[in-house]
């Protein structure tokens, strides 16, 4: 017996159509004015907004004033307190010289951060589908599709991260499916729509030779196919088709373009590094006192503040920022922040020797490039 052939497995039924492709083919839908080249997907090249209204330029007349604000300092209780919470949070540590140190100084050091929030808007768009059941279909008929920046879409909160998707008006059209063919279930490509695949214990045979007999006599019936050589097909449970993945089985799509909004705060901060031994880095993650705020669609460079690298870096960021973002994106707010960060640098004595410690941020961090024990806490 020398095995069947794949042909005995069974005939498929030629119209059931084989699966296409998972999204529709070039050419398969029509352009859309202000749509056209965004086909597919999500859409990943934006679409361009108009230009801003006005682009800012320093006001001549107009000076930064410096509040009457205390350089915060902090007392040695907190300081103490401070490098203590430090020294728990690393087993290696020992609290015992936080405890007993005596301070030597406590230098408050003024540190201006420079913050420039620019709030944006972006828009891509893609052609997307859902199986037709009968929905209303907003098409043509009822109107030309708004231009892309020209749908209504609510914005978030300022300044805060956010993503939309909505379908654009008017721009539905109904296809028959593109991976079935209008057919509503595709050939199974596991079986290629026999409903049987060959048995891979015994290789189609329906016998299985016993251990040690080369010979017919020695064979058994195989126990996986019953003797037949062919099981069902599990991926279409024998039926050698299968229900179109895309279009569920209604046989036709409604296509339709998706714009997607997305809302990004692009935030960028500049500290003027006076302190060497302190990591500017350090300040990203702490908060400080903002004792200066302008928020403007765009804001003016700061001109005028007695720090000149506060004022040069306005002016460096904010044509960065419209550089950057002006042109694939709609510029909805900008605001510009001055704050006051406490830092104060601790000196202290511990058996003999000295050391010191930054404390950092309202929150109080503390950090420290030695430390006089990295023992087991005592």
């Amino acid at each position: 017996m020398d095995g069947e052939k794949d042909d005995d497995l069974g005939a498929f039924d030629p119209s059931i159509p084989e699966e296409g492709p998972s999204a529709p083919p070039p050419g398969w839908l029509d352009d859309v004015h202000g749509y056209q080249g965004h086909r597919g997907g999500e859409g990943d090249d934006p679409l361009y907004p108009p230009p801003p209204a006005y682009t800012p330029q320093p006001e001549l007349d107009k000076n930064t004033s410096v509040p009457d604000v205390r350089v915060p300092q902090v007392s040695e209780e907190v300081a103490r307190d401070a490098l203590l919470r430090f020294v728990e949070s690393r087993w290696r540590f020992s609290s015992k010289p936080a405890r007993n140190m005596s301070f030597r100084e406590l230098r408050a050091v003024t540190v201006y951060r420079y913050r420039l929030e620019t709030f944006c808007e972006t828009r891509t768009s893609g052609w997307q589908f859902e199986p037709y059941n009968g929905q209303l279909v907003d098409g043509a008929e009822f109107g030309l599709s708004p231009l892309p920046w020209d749908v209504p879409v609510a914005p978030p909160q300022r300044f805060s991260d956010g993503v939309e998707k909505v379908r654009v008006p008017h721009s539905c059209i109904v296809k028959v499916c593109h991976m079935c063919s209008g057919c509503g279930r595709v050939r199974c490509n596991s079986c290629y729509g026999r409903g049987q695949k060959r048995c891979l214990i015994c290789h189609g045979k329906g016998f299985r030779r016993k251990p040690g007999n080369h010979k017919r006599s020695g064979s058994t019936r195989c126990t996986s196919c019953h003797g037949r050589g062919r099981k069902r097909c599990l991926s279409c449970n024998g039926q050698g088709f299968k229900t179109c993945s895309v279009c569920h089985g209604s046989q036709n799509l409604l296509h339709f373009i998706q714009l997607t909004v997305t809302w990004k705060n692009n935030v960028s901060d500049f500290v003027p590094d006076r302190q060497p031994d302190f990591p500017d880095e350090k300040f990203e993650k702490v908060t400080g006192d903002p004792f200066f705020i302008d928020e403007n669609v765009l804001v003016y460079p700061i001109r005028g503040f007695p720090d000149q690298e506060i004022c040069d870096a306005s002016s460096r960021l904010i044509q960065e920022h419209l550089q950057r973002f002006s042109a694939t994106s709609r510029v909805l707010q900008q605001r510009q922040t001055i704050e006051l960060v406490p830092l104060t640098h601790a000196f202290y004595t511990y058996s003999g020797k000295d050391f010191s410690f930054f404390v950092y941020g309202t929150e109080n961090k503390v950090f420290t490039s030695r430390y006089p024990s990295a023992c087991s806490v005592l």
